[in-house]
């Protein structure tokens, strides 16, 4: 049997664990929170499959997102995935033109998606305002979800706990112990704990963990501010609604979920000489604009989450010949891909053998700057016009 130790409690850890567990292995989870304390805790978590190129990481994204509803059937309880289907719009020409082209290529790959009139939105959301679209067009995908991240974490490691899972919260990775060259454990301030393989799930500290064992992982840390109103029943959102200023989907308890791209690209830097405005206060006005409803609530909630994104916007997966026994697995996205990764994960440690759907996401291979997801795209495209 083999020992592992999983470093992180998020969205990827939880997955990693839960499958290895299943799989008969003696898991230890070391986590410097509590579960989904970090990014997973802060996150829009959605089916992105529609933003995902190229094909193959877009079939990737859509068999990951697939098993989420064999995840809920198989662990029972309440479910954590929430189907709806995704609404866009852009505000200019060259954007609308991009949505449509888009939905093109899409369709051509077997995605349910179409183009709709903005009528439409009174049925598929009645509460927004209708004159907040101004397009002559809207992109419509069907058979899309919102996560409860939270939930989904928490199932998970609840049920690696039953098969067996050791999983310590409150403790801080401060080195990785060696042994021939080889990875043998992690170092914590209070003991140092012996595995066969450590999985390094860390998330935005991934790359320093990593640098324990002399391992760089090429990704970067973008901050993301998500908001979550007080409860507004009258709001009736049955839709996830991506558009120019704002992103705006159902979350639990009757509130929604709020995420502005542009109020991220300026998150690093000071407010404006006489801007009032935080921008928490900012992704608030932006969803009042588009929903009346939440004219009458607040943000009771907005957290900053720190995303790890590989440079390329593809996953790394995998050990570097530098440091044989780390196990890295660092990927935006993650609720969406958590299935899948843990999974394929969980099987290549369990039974020591490549899986060639992970082939092209290795931590070994040529990042190129130039490789990037669409939803990479957009997140940096935001950043550099602010930039």
């Amino acid at each position: 049997m083999s020992r592992v130790i999983v470093l992180g409690a998020g969205v990827i850890g939880a997955s990693v664990a839960y499958h290895l567990a299943l799989a008969g292995a003696d898991v230890t989870v070391i986590e410097a929170g509590g579960p989904a304390a970090g990014t997973s805790s802060a996150t829009f978590a959605m089916d992105v499959t529609h933003l995902k190129t190229p094909v193959s990481y877009y079939e990737f994204n859509r068999r990951s997102a697939a098993l989420h509803a064999e995840l809920t059937a198989e662990l029972g309880g309440a479910s954590w995935r929430h189907a709806a289907p995704t609404v866009q719009w852009a505000d200019t020409t060259a954007e609308q033109r991009s949505l449509r082209d888009r939905a093109t290529r899409l369709r051509s790959w077997g995605h349910p998606c179409r183009i709709a009139d903005p009528a439409e939105l009174r049925e598929l959301a009645p509460t927004v305002d209708p004159g907040a679209c101004s397009a002559e067009e809207i992109v419509v995908h069907d058979g899309t979800a919102w996560y409860d991240a939270p939930l989904f974490v928490r199932s998970l490691l609840d049920r690696a706990a039953l098969l067996g899972a050791d999983i310590h919260y409150g403790l801080r990775a401060t080195g990785l112990s060696l042994d021939g060259g080889r990875v043998r454990g992690v170092r914590t301030e209070s003991r140092c704990w012996e595995g066969d393989w450590v999985v390094n799930c860390a998330g935005p500290d991934a790359d320093r963990i990593a640098g324990f064992a002399g391992v760089r992982l090429p990704m970067d840390r973008v901050p993301g501010l998500v908001g979550e109103t007080t409860p507004v029943p009258e709001a009736r959102l049955e839709a996830i609604l991506t558009t120019p200023e704002v992103d705006l989907r159902p979350a639990p308890g009757d509130r929604i979920c709020s995420i502005s791209w542009s109020i991220d690209a300026l998150l690093p830097q000071e407010p404006a000489p006489g801007d009032r405005l935080t921008p928490q206060e900012r992704l608030h006005r932006h969803g009042q604009r588009l929903l009346p409803a939440l004219r009458s609530t607040r943000l009771a909630g907005a957290r900053i989450g720190v995303r790890p994104v590989p440079t390329d916007g593809l996953p790394l997966v995998g050990t570097s010949p530098a440091a044989p026994g780390l196990y890295s697995v660092v990927t935006h996205s993650g609720v969406n891909l958590a299935p899948l990764l843990g999974r394929l994960v969980a099987d290549e440690i369990s039974h020591g053998r490549p899986r060639a759907e992970l082939a092209p996401y290795r931590v070994t291979r040529d990042v190129a700057a130039t490789v990037q997801d669409e939803s990479l795209h957009r997140m940096s495209g935001e950043r550099a016009a602010f930039h």
